[in-house]
Protein backbone atom coordinates (compact mmCIF):
# COMPACT_ATOMS: atom_id res chain seq x y z
CA UNK A 1 0.00 0.00 0.00
CA UNK A 2 1.40 3.12 -0.99
CA UNK A 3 1.01 5.13 2.57
CA UNK A 4 0.85 9.40 2.80
CA UNK A 5 1.64 11.63 6.07
CA UNK A 6 0.60 14.74 6.56
CA UNK A 7 1.41 16.25 9.61
CA UNK A 8 2.02 20.01 10.01
CA UNK A 9 3.82 21.88 12.58
CA UNK A 10 1.74 25.16 13.38
CA UNK A 11 4.03 27.39 11.43
CA UNK A 12 6.05 29.82 14.04
CA UNK A 13 5.47 33.75 14.38
CA UNK A 14 8.44 34.31 16.26
CA UNK A 15 12.18 33.82 14.13
CA UNK A 16 14.52 31.09 14.45
CA UNK A 17 16.54 32.94 16.81
CA UNK A 18 14.13 34.26 19.14
CA UNK A 19 12.60 30.59 20.19
CA UNK A 20 14.09 28.33 22.50
CA UNK A 21 15.37 24.96 21.43
CA UNK A 22 12.82 23.22 24.27
CA UNK A 23 9.71 25.78 23.47
CA UNK A 24 10.07 24.56 19.99
CA UNK A 25 10.49 21.27 21.03
CA UNK A 26 7.38 21.07 23.32
CA UNK A 27 5.23 22.74 21.04
CA UNK A 28 5.71 19.76 18.63
CA UNK A 29 5.10 17.91 21.14
CA UNK A 30 1.97 19.21 22.01
CA UNK A 31 0.83 19.59 18.56
CA UNK A 32 1.75 16.03 18.44
CA UNK A 33 -0.06 15.00 21.37
CA UNK A 34 -3.52 17.56 19.56
CA UNK A 35 -3.39 15.13 16.61
CA UNK A 36 -3.98 11.93 18.05
CA UNK A 37 -6.31 12.89 20.50
CA UNK A 38 -8.34 14.61 17.92
CA UNK A 39 -7.82 12.02 15.38
CA UNK A 40 -11.32 10.30 14.79
CA UNK A 41 -11.94 6.70 15.22
CA UNK A 42 -12.84 3.80 12.29
CA UNK A 43 -16.16 4.62 11.55
CA UNK A 44 -16.95 0.97 11.54
CA UNK A 45 -17.46 -0.80 14.92
CA UNK A 46 -14.58 -2.24 16.20
CA UNK A 47 -14.05 -5.95 15.92
CA UNK A 48 -15.15 -7.83 19.78
CA UNK A 49 -12.43 -10.29 20.76
CA UNK A 50 -12.88 -14.22 20.81
CA UNK A 51 -10.10 -17.05 21.29
CA UNK A 52 -9.82 -19.19 18.42
CA UNK A 53 -9.77 -22.93 20.05
CA UNK A 54 -8.95 -24.93 16.78
CA UNK A 55 -9.68 -25.49 13.36
CA UNK A 56 -12.72 -27.74 12.03
CA UNK A 57 -10.49 -29.61 9.62
CA UNK A 58 -6.87 -28.34 10.09
CA UNK A 59 -5.30 -30.25 7.54
CA UNK A 60 -7.20 -28.67 4.78
CA UNK A 61 -5.91 -25.37 5.04
CA UNK A 62 -2.26 -26.87 4.11
CA UNK A 63 -3.56 -29.27 1.77
CA UNK A 64 -2.35 -27.03 -1.33
CA UNK A 65 0.02 -24.78 0.51
CA UNK A 66 2.24 -23.05 -1.06
CA UNK A 67 4.63 -21.55 1.03
CA UNK A 68 7.90 -19.38 1.56
CA UNK A 69 10.90 -19.63 3.67
CA UNK A 70 12.31 -16.25 5.80
CA UNK A 71 16.00 -17.35 6.58
CA UNK A 72 18.26 -14.82 8.41
CA UNK A 73 22.04 -15.82 9.82
CA UNK A 74 21.31 -18.33 12.33
CA UNK A 75 17.69 -17.98 13.14
CA UNK A 76 15.87 -21.49 12.23
CA UNK A 77 13.41 -21.01 8.92
CA UNK A 78 10.35 -19.89 9.31
CA UNK A 79 7.73 -20.62 6.83
CA UNK A 80 4.72 -19.01 5.63
CA UNK A 81 2.17 -19.57 3.02
CA UNK A 82 2.70 -17.65 -0.32
CA UNK A 83 1.37 -14.02 -0.26
CA UNK A 84 0.02 -14.40 -3.96
CA UNK A 85 -1.02 -17.37 -4.22
CA UNK A 86 -3.49 -16.50 -1.02
CA UNK A 87 -4.43 -13.64 -2.68
CA UNK A 88 -5.59 -15.67 -6.27
CA UNK A 89 -7.38 -18.27 -4.18
CA UNK A 90 -8.93 -15.68 -2.07
CA UNK A 91 -12.60 -16.47 -3.87
CA UNK A 92 -12.06 -20.51 -2.82
CA UNK A 93 -11.96 -19.23 0.65
CA UNK A 94 -14.35 -18.76 4.00
CA UNK A 95 -14.19 -15.42 5.25
CA UNK A 96 -17.09 -14.48 7.51
CA UNK A 97 -15.21 -10.74 7.30
CA UNK A 98 -15.75 -10.27 3.48
CA UNK A 99 -12.19 -8.77 3.84
CA UNK A 100 -10.78 -10.54 1.57
CA UNK A 101 -13.01 -9.40 -1.22
CA UNK A 102 -13.26 -5.76 0.16
CA UNK A 103 -9.46 -5.46 -0.06
CA UNK A 104 -9.69 -6.82 -3.89
CA UNK A 105 -12.57 -4.22 -4.46
CA UNK A 106 -10.70 -1.16 -2.81
CA UNK A 107 -7.48 -2.38 -3.83
CA UNK A 108 -5.91 -1.61 -0.25
CA UNK A 109 -4.05 -3.25 2.03
CA UNK A 110 -5.75 -1.25 5.10
CA UNK A 111 -9.27 -0.89 5.51
CA UNK A 112 -9.53 1.61 9.19
CA UNK A 113 -11.55 -0.51 11.14
CA UNK A 114 -12.41 -3.74 8.68
CA UNK A 115 -8.95 -5.19 7.86
CA UNK A 116 -5.84 -3.91 9.51
CA UNK A 117 -3.14 -5.19 6.79
CA UNK A 118 -2.36 -8.88 8.28
CA UNK A 119 -2.37 -10.97 5.51
CA UNK A 120 0.88 -9.30 4.07
CA UNK A 121 4.22 -9.59 5.89
CA UNK A 122 5.46 -5.70 6.29
CA UNK A 123 8.79 -4.92 5.65
CA UNK A 124 9.84 -4.00 9.35
CA UNK A 125 8.67 -7.64 10.38
CA UNK A 126 12.25 -8.02 8.58
CA UNK A 127 14.10 -5.64 10.66
CA UNK A 128 12.71 -6.88 14.05
CA UNK A 129 13.66 -10.80 13.46
CA UNK A 130 17.41 -9.34 11.99
CA UNK A 131 17.62 -7.55 15.64
CA UNK A 132 16.37 -10.58 17.56
CA UNK A 133 19.38 -12.71 15.78
CA UNK A 134 21.78 -9.77 16.31
CA UNK A 135 21.14 -9.71 20.17
CA UNK A 136 21.00 -13.77 20.62
CA UNK A 137 17.52 -13.88 21.83
CA UNK A 138 16.55 -17.22 22.78
CA UNK A 139 13.12 -16.71 24.55
CA UNK A 140 13.57 -19.93 26.67
CA UNK A 141 10.77 -20.34 29.33
CA UNK A 142 9.13 -17.22 28.22
CA UNK A 143 5.51 -16.07 28.08
CA UNK A 144 5.34 -14.41 24.66
CA UNK A 145 2.58 -12.27 23.04
CA UNK A 146 2.99 -11.53 19.13
CA UNK A 147 0.40 -9.12 19.16
CA UNK A 148 -1.10 -7.84 15.91
CA UNK A 149 0.76 -10.57 14.46
CA UNK A 150 -0.58 -11.25 10.87
CA UNK A 151 1.14 -13.68 9.32
CA UNK A 152 2.93 -14.38 12.75
CA UNK A 153 6.55 -14.74 11.85
CA UNK A 154 7.99 -12.94 15.10
CA UNK A 155 5.50 -15.26 17.09
CA UNK A 156 7.08 -18.57 15.12
CA UNK A 157 10.28 -17.39 16.17
CA UNK A 158 9.68 -17.41 20.18
CA UNK A 159 8.03 -20.83 19.34
CA UNK A 160 10.72 -21.87 16.99
CA UNK A 161 13.60 -21.00 20.12
CA UNK A 162 12.24 -22.36 23.09
CA UNK A 163 9.36 -20.09 24.15
CA UNK A 164 7.24 -21.41 27.14
CA UNK A 165 3.94 -19.97 25.55
CA UNK A 166 3.29 -17.96 22.78
CA UNK A 167 -0.01 -16.14 22.11
CA UNK A 168 -1.03 -14.64 18.63
CA UNK A 169 -3.22 -11.84 18.39
CA UNK A 170 -5.05 -10.09 15.65
CA UNK A 171 -7.39 -7.78 14.28
CA UNK A 172 -8.68 -9.96 11.70
CA UNK A 173 -10.65 -13.51 12.51
CA UNK A 174 -9.93 -14.46 9.12
CA UNK A 175 -6.25 -13.30 9.42
CA UNK A 176 -5.90 -16.05 12.43
CA UNK A 177 -7.83 -18.92 10.46
CA UNK A 178 -6.59 -18.68 7.34
CA UNK A 179 -3.12 -17.04 7.94
CA UNK A 180 -1.54 -17.73 11.60
CA UNK A 181 -2.72 -20.55 12.54
CA UNK A 182 -2.12 -22.58 9.20
CA UNK A 183 1.70 -21.03 9.27
CA UNK A 184 1.85 -22.21 12.93
CA UNK A 185 1.02 -26.14 11.51
CA UNK A 186 3.46 -25.41 8.41
CA UNK A 187 6.37 -24.88 11.12
CA UNK A 188 5.22 -27.40 13.34
CA UNK A 189 6.22 -30.00 10.85
CA UNK A 190 9.27 -31.97 9.71
CA UNK A 191 11.08 -29.97 6.96
CA UNK A 192 13.70 -32.06 5.51
CA UNK A 193 14.77 -29.80 2.93
CA UNK A 194 15.43 -27.06 5.85
CA UNK A 195 18.85 -27.53 6.24
CA UNK A 196 19.92 -29.06 2.86
CA UNK A 197 22.71 -27.56 1.64
CA UNK A 198 21.31 -25.62 -1.16
CA UNK A 199 19.00 -23.67 1.86
CA UNK A 200 22.12 -22.74 4.19
CA UNK A 201 23.95 -20.97 1.05
CA UNK A 202 21.50 -18.27 1.33
CA UNK A 203 21.18 -17.48 4.58
CA UNK A 204 22.43 -14.81 6.40
CA UNK A 205 21.99 -12.54 3.13
CA UNK A 206 20.29 -9.77 3.97
CA UNK A 207 16.56 -10.68 4.56
CA UNK A 208 16.00 -13.90 2.35
CA UNK A 209 12.39 -13.95 2.21
CA UNK A 210 12.13 -16.79 0.04
CA UNK A 211 14.78 -19.51 -0.41
CA UNK A 212 16.60 -19.20 -3.47
CA UNK A 213 15.13 -22.06 -5.64
CA UNK A 214 11.45 -21.10 -4.54
CA UNK A 215 12.00 -17.61 -5.62
CA UNK A 216 13.28 -18.53 -8.96
CA UNK A 217 10.45 -21.10 -9.35
CA UNK A 218 7.95 -17.94 -8.61
CA UNK A 219 9.90 -15.74 -11.06
CA UNK A 220 9.27 -17.49 -13.43
CA UNK A 221 5.28 -18.24 -12.89
CA UNK A 222 5.56 -21.69 -11.16
CA UNK A 223 4.20 -21.88 -7.61
CA UNK A 224 6.96 -23.34 -5.25
CA UNK A 225 6.62 -26.47 -3.64
CA UNK A 226 3.37 -27.84 -1.66
CA UNK A 227 4.01 -28.50 1.52
CA UNK A 228 2.45 -31.36 3.08
CA UNK A 229 -0.21 -31.61 5.52
CA UNK A 230 0.27 -31.47 9.24
CA UNK A 231 -1.40 -34.14 11.88
CA UNK A 232 -2.31 -31.23 14.62
CA UNK A 233 -2.42 -33.81 17.41
CA UNK A 234 1.24 -35.27 16.82
CA UNK A 235 2.00 -31.59 16.97
CA UNK A 236 3.56 -30.51 20.98
CA UNK A 237 4.60 -26.99 19.95
CA UNK A 238 0.86 -26.38 18.87
CA UNK A 239 -0.10 -27.00 22.28
CA UNK A 240 2.01 -24.08 23.42
CA UNK A 241 0.19 -21.78 21.16
CA UNK A 242 -3.21 -19.55 21.93
CA UNK A 243 -4.65 -17.79 19.03
CA UNK A 244 -7.02 -14.70 19.43
CA UNK A 245 -8.48 -11.91 17.02
CA UNK A 246 -10.28 -8.74 17.91
CA UNK A 247 -9.84 -5.51 19.00
CA UNK A 248 -6.88 -4.51 21.34
CA UNK A 249 -9.07 -3.25 24.27
CA UNK A 250 -11.87 -5.84 23.39
CA UNK A 251 -8.76 -8.22 23.69
CA UNK A 252 -7.37 -7.09 26.67
CA UNK A 253 -10.86 -7.37 28.50
CA UNK A 254 -11.12 -10.83 27.71
CA UNK A 255 -7.86 -11.82 29.03
CA UNK A 256 -7.97 -10.26 31.71
CA UNK A 257 -11.15 -12.40 32.86
CA UNK A 258 -8.93 -15.18 33.42
CA UNK A 259 -7.37 -15.94 36.58
CA UNK A 260 -4.56 -14.92 37.15
CA UNK A 261 -4.16 -13.02 33.43
CA UNK A 262 -1.19 -13.82 31.94
CA UNK A 263 1.72 -11.49 32.08
CA UNK A 264 3.85 -11.56 28.90
CA UNK A 265 7.73 -11.62 29.53
CA UNK A 266 8.20 -10.39 25.82
CA UNK A 267 5.52 -8.68 23.35
CA UNK A 268 6.46 -8.46 19.82
CA UNK A 269 4.96 -5.93 17.63
CA UNK A 270 5.70 -4.47 13.99
CA UNK A 271 4.34 -2.34 12.20
CA UNK A 272 0.96 -1.42 14.53
CA UNK A 273 1.82 2.39 15.28
CA UNK A 274 0.33 3.83 11.84
CA UNK A 275 -2.94 4.67 13.31
CA UNK A 276 -2.81 7.40 15.77
CA UNK A 277 -6.47 6.20 17.07
CA UNK A 278 -5.33 3.36 18.00
CA UNK A 279 -2.54 4.22 20.44
CA UNK A 280 -4.82 4.77 23.77
CA UNK A 281 -5.92 0.91 23.42
CA UNK A 282 -2.19 -0.24 22.37
CA UNK A 283 -0.77 1.51 25.13
CA UNK A 284 -3.16 0.18 27.74
CA UNK A 285 -2.73 -3.31 26.60
CA UNK A 286 0.73 -2.88 27.34
CA UNK A 287 0.71 -1.50 30.36
CA UNK A 288 -1.82 -4.17 31.36
CA UNK A 289 -0.12 -7.40 29.78
CA UNK A 290 4.07 -6.60 30.31
CA UNK A 291 5.32 -8.21 33.41
CA UNK A 292 7.72 -6.70 35.55
CA UNK A 293 10.90 -6.64 33.77
CA UNK A 294 9.89 -7.65 30.52
CA UNK A 295 10.20 -5.92 27.02
CA UNK A 296 8.32 -4.76 24.42
CA UNK A 297 9.88 -4.77 20.77
CA UNK A 298 8.61 -2.75 18.13
CA UNK A 299 9.26 -2.13 14.80
CA UNK A 300 8.27 0.35 13.19
CA UNK A 301 8.46 3.62 10.09
CA UNK A 302 9.30 6.93 10.89
CA UNK A 303 6.02 7.94 9.49
CA UNK A 304 3.22 6.06 7.78
CA UNK A 305 2.45 8.61 4.61
CA UNK A 306 -1.96 8.66 4.28
CA UNK A 307 -2.98 7.50 7.55
CA UNK A 308 -0.99 9.78 10.11
CA UNK A 309 0.90 8.01 12.89
CA UNK A 310 4.40 7.12 13.15
CA UNK A 311 7.35 6.43 15.37
CA UNK A 312 7.59 10.46 16.51
CA UNK A 313 4.02 10.54 17.46
CA UNK A 314 3.95 7.68 19.02
CA UNK A 315 6.93 8.79 21.12
CA UNK A 316 5.40 11.67 22.47
CA UNK A 317 2.32 9.64 23.22
CA UNK A 318 4.34 7.47 25.38
CA UNK A 319 6.16 10.35 26.89
CA UNK A 320 3.03 12.40 28.06
CA UNK A 321 1.58 8.89 29.81
CA UNK A 322 5.03 8.15 32.18
CA UNK A 323 4.42 4.31 32.04
CA UNK A 324 7.45 3.47 29.71
CA UNK A 325 10.83 4.43 28.68
CA UNK A 326 11.46 3.87 24.87
CA UNK A 327 15.06 2.95 23.63
CA UNK A 328 16.08 3.02 19.96
CA UNK A 329 17.75 -0.08 19.73
CA UNK A 330 18.08 0.03 15.84
CA UNK A 331 17.28 3.09 12.91
CA UNK A 332 17.82 2.65 9.56
CA UNK A 333 18.89 5.43 7.51
CA UNK A 334 18.05 4.53 4.04
CA UNK A 335 14.53 5.19 1.86
CA UNK A 336 11.68 5.71 4.91
CA UNK A 337 13.24 5.75 7.55
CA UNK A 338 12.66 2.82 10.01
CA UNK A 339 12.99 1.43 13.66
CA UNK A 340 13.11 -1.26 16.03
CA UNK A 341 12.78 0.12 19.40
CA UNK A 342 12.11 -1.29 23.12
CA UNK A 343 9.63 -0.36 25.90
CA UNK A 344 10.40 -1.26 29.34
CA UNK A 345 8.56 0.09 32.38
CA UNK A 346 10.06 2.72 34.17
CA UNK A 347 12.67 1.86 37.02
CA UNK A 348 10.71 4.40 39.22
CA UNK A 349 7.25 2.91 38.98
CA UNK A 350 6.03 0.51 41.68
CA UNK A 351 4.31 -1.98 38.82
Amino acid sequence: MSFCFNFDVPAQTATPDSVDGNELQNRMKDHAAKSIDDNPKPAEPVKAAKEHLSLSDPQLFLKDAVAETVTIGTLPPLHFLNETVFEKTASEREDREKILSRTVEQRSDLISGVYEGGLKVWECTYDLLELIEKDGETFGGKMVLDLGCGAGLLGLLALKRGAKHVHFQDYNSTVIEQLTVPNVMLNCQEDDDVDSDDDKEGRGKGHGKMKTKEKQEAKDGNPPPKKRAVDQAQQPLLAKCRFFSGDWSTFLALVKKEDPPPKYDIILTSETIYNTAYYPALHETLHNLLAPGGLVYLATKSHYFGVGGGLHLFETFVEQRGIFSLDHRWDGEEGLQRHVVVLRFKMTRDI
